[in-house]
């Protein structure tokens, strides 16, 4: 069940060009059942210059005007064997030393990823940085909103660096500063700003780390917080000790999961779309509730389905299946369990040898954990190999290219939040961190 048609252990990058290639017995229609883009096999420099994520979960996003595009990379990084660009990313390294810091999400591709110093999720990686002071660079194998927090939560003589500047996020695109803003002064006026009799805001701020340092700063300027898949329960306690209602964004399924589980009725979870007045909502429906919720999704985790559940009980009786709660709803409640990155991996780590494991979330990290843990059956439950569009462009070329411009005394791709934003974000952030799950 880990793909429609049989297809060689690896890497998810080996396992997509051997799909994609001429030695797999397999013809074009055959072969585009098993990835959801054929583009996967070919390297992300091909759709640098392109408006749009790229092939991946967010290939059918749309993305807004305005974001990231990365310059070509130098020919001699796109024509290199992939041995030869292991061998210059540890050379590199190397001659870099504890100068850099090399920081690689979970959901990153294993070439990159096995350089990585750590490797955890968006928030463990941003306290990673911040436990590497000394170090002149920091390397973010991730995407641009967890470069901004590295900027964030690092000394202002750190360089933070991201491959790829075209490794931008669609959900995270889905909530922009002007929008957000526009909805902020709609609810104001609906709302009012005076405290109840318990000293209520009438509505607080709560954004998901997988946003802009825009957003976060938005939230630190408006009395609200920073959560993560974590400890998004923990922090909607803290917003509701403070406010009559709370504005989540950008990710729906997380806000709507979260405050299901806390006891919220549906019909007190409204979704609010940017695109329509009240967002869509009767003035009464937006003074009934309890959670505002932003129309937007993670393009990865909306892939799942209640059916792949049903047919993953049906092949492996006794499964043990486990989503990540950025899934619809539906799914989250078909699962045995939903949690976060950090949570499926430690509970898989948990398990008695000979667990059967049918896990929804990205493709890389479901690999590399059946890898890790051969003692267990573990497949995605997806079985179409759709890896997130924006991580699967950070390439080993890429990773070559910046730490060769570092042990050159060349500083690629810095990420800076301007120091304005920086200040309200990083009070958005440490709110978060003062909140104990």
């Amino acid at each position: 069940m880990t793909a429609t048609i049989p297809v060689p252990g690896g890497s998810v990058a080996t396992r997509i060009a051997l799909l994609s290639g001429p030695e797999e017995a397999l013809n074009q229609a055959q072969a585009s059942t098993a990835t959801c883009a054929p583009g996967l096999a070919s390297g992300p420099w091909d759709f640098d210059a392109a408006p749009g994520y790229g092939p991946g979960a967010s290939l059918t996003d749309a993305a807004p005007a305005g974001i990231p595009r990365q310059a070509e990379l130098p020919e001699e990084y796109r024509r290199t064997s992939d041995a030869e660009l292991e061998e210059r990313i540890t050379r590199a390294k190397e001659f870099l030393g504890d100068r850099v810091v090399i920081l690689g999400h979970f959901y990153q591709r294993d070439e990159v990823v096995r350089h990585a110093d750590f490797v955890g999720d968006s928030f463990q990686l941003a306290r990673a940085a911040k436990s590497r002071p000394d170090a002149e660079a920091i390397v973010f194998c991730g995407v641009h909103f967890m470069a901004e927090t590295a900027d964030l939560l690092s000394g202002p003589d750190q360089a933070v660096v991201l491959p790829n500047l075209a490794a931008g996020c669609s959900m995270a695109d889905m909530a922009d500063a002007d929008s957000v803003a526009e909805c902020w002064e709609q609810l104001s006026a609906l709302y009012g700003e005076a405290p109840d009799a318990l000293g209520r805001q009438p509505v607080i701020p709560v954004t998901y780390m997988n946003s802009s340092a825009a957003l976060k700063a938005f939230c630190g300027e408006n009395g609200g917080i920073v959560c993560t898949s974590s400890n998004a329960a923990a922090v909607l306690e803290w917003a509701f000790e403070r406010g009559q209602r709370v504005l989540f964004f950008p990710d729906q399924h997380l806000g709507r999961n979260t405050a299901k589980a806390m006891g919220i009725p549906l019909a007190a979870m409204p979704m609010w779309n940017p695109r329509l007045p009240l967002g869509g909502n009767t003035p009464q429906t937006l003074q009934d509730a309890k959670v505002l919720l932003w129309n937007g999704f993670c393009s990865v985790h909306k892939r799942f389905t209640v059916a792949q559940i049903e047919q993953a009980r049906a092949e492996h009786p006794g499964v043990r299946v486990i989503v990540h709660p950025e899934c619809p709803m539906p799914v989250v409640d078909a699962a045995d369990e939903s949690g976060s990155t950090d949570y499926i991996q430690k509970a898989i780590a948990a398990a008695p040898a000979g667990s059967t494991f049918a896990v929804g979330t990205e493709i890389n990290m479901v690999n590399r954990l059946a890898a890790q843990y051969p003692q267990h059956t573990i497949f995605c439950l997806d079985p179409v190999i759709c890896p997130c569009s924006t991580m699967y462009r950070i390439h080993p070329g890429y990773l070559a290219w910046v730490l060769e411009g570092l042990a050159a005394g060349q500083v690629h791709n810095r990420i800076t939040v301007p120091a304005a934003t920086a200040s309200a974000a990083r009070t958005a952030l440490e709110r978060m961190l003062a909140v104990r799950p």
